[in-house]
């Protein structure tokens, strides 16, 4: 391990796939431009990742790729396809940004599709990871970044998400605040309120949900990203960390004040977006008979580089409760 940043450790053959490693299917992906933002999920032992694919025309594909030891990866020749998306009214221009969680038996795999008046949120399932069911759009309006929880909470299912709401100079539409939703049937969705704000001047001016949210004896474990906006040359995307009340999961009861992991490596800082670490994927090894992460659980966070390749850091819960529980900023 090297690179340390506050408690993350990237792991020293970083990164773990680049566009080398994907195999070529024409006439959809030959010589890829790209590989990034995966989901991941333990599934059979095996560890699994669905990795953003990027092409030399731009357009983006969903893969997998599967492990037996969370480093190591093997790129499946296939493009996973979506029975059901085809019905989607109004042309899907991009899929990407996977985030997976197990409900019940189920896999759940949500993502952001790009259509003409921005970004809506898919939703689709699988028992074996072979074949994919879309569910539908689950949301209305111009958002991103949505997570599921793995489990209902009072009966309901949650979502953190963030409404595109404003725009960086020169880029596309972001936001400043994550927000709770909740749903009965998981397609239906209504706005419960913001969760947790930007803040401006520092690492995480405008920001994002991750992975999905671990459930601790502490609260709701969560990764989130921050832009800092204000230098002049670049946008810079980071990662955080947060604690929310498990009983009230709109309740932030911890927040870090420094970043866990910032740009640093060649590859994090050279590559399509400079200056970009953005994790969407975490597996956590250890849970109790309760289904809380334990302490001392080693955790493996996948996180996409610069826009271009696919990295690893290693962390424990416990680090990061601890990183969650810095004093705050003034």
């Amino acid at each position: 391990m090297k690179g340390k940043n506050s408690n993350m450790k990237r792991y020293s053959k970083n990164p773990i796939l680049t566009r080398n490693d994907i195999p070529d299917i024409p006439p959809y992906l030959t010589d890829v431009t790209s590989v990034f933002n995966p989901g991941a999920i333990k599934y059979n032992g095996k560890y699994i990742l669905i990795l953003r694919v990027q092409s030399r025309s731009r357009e983006t594909f969903f893969m997998m790729a599967e492990s037996k030891d969370g480093v190591k990866f093997h790129v499946l020749k296939d493009i996973v396809k979506f029975s059901g998306i085809e019905k989607v009214k109004g042309k899907i221009f991009h899929i990407y940004d996977a985030r997976i969680v197990e409900i019940e038996n189920l896999f759940y795999i949500m993502f952001a599709m790009d259509m003409e008046g921005g970004c809506q949120l898919g939703l689709a399932t699988t028992s074996d990871f072979k074949k994919f069911e879309f569910l539908g759009i689950v949301s209305n309006g111009d958002i991103r970044n949505g997570v599921l929880f793995p489990e209902k909470v009072f009966g309901k299912y949650l979502r953190y998400d963030r409404p595109n709401t404003s725009r960086k100079e020169g880029g596309p539409t972001s936001g400043s605040q994550i927000f709770l939703s909740e749903s009965d049937d998981l397609i239906h969705w209504k706005e419960i309120g913001p969760v947790l704000n930007g803040r401006f001047h520092y690492w995480d001016e405008f920001i994002g949900s991750g992975p999905p949210p671990v459930k601790t004896e502490q609260g709701w474990l969560n990764i989130y990203h921050g832009v800092a906006t204000h230098f002049g040359s670049a946008n810079i995307y980071q990662a955080g960390v947060f604690i929310t009340d498990l009983q009230n999961p709109q309740k932030v009861i911890a927040r870090c004040r420094c970043n866990i992991l910032e740009p640093r490596e060649i590859y994090e800082l050279i590559g399509q977006v400079p200056n970009v670490v953005f994790p969407c994927g975490i597996i956590v090894e250890k849970f109790d008979s309760k289904g809380f992460a334990l302490p001392e659980s080693e955790v493996k966070i996948y996180y996409g580089a610069a826009d271009s390749v696919v990295a690893l850091a290693i962390t424990t819960i416990d680090e990061l409760i601890k990183s969650a529980n810095e004093e705050p900023i003034p």
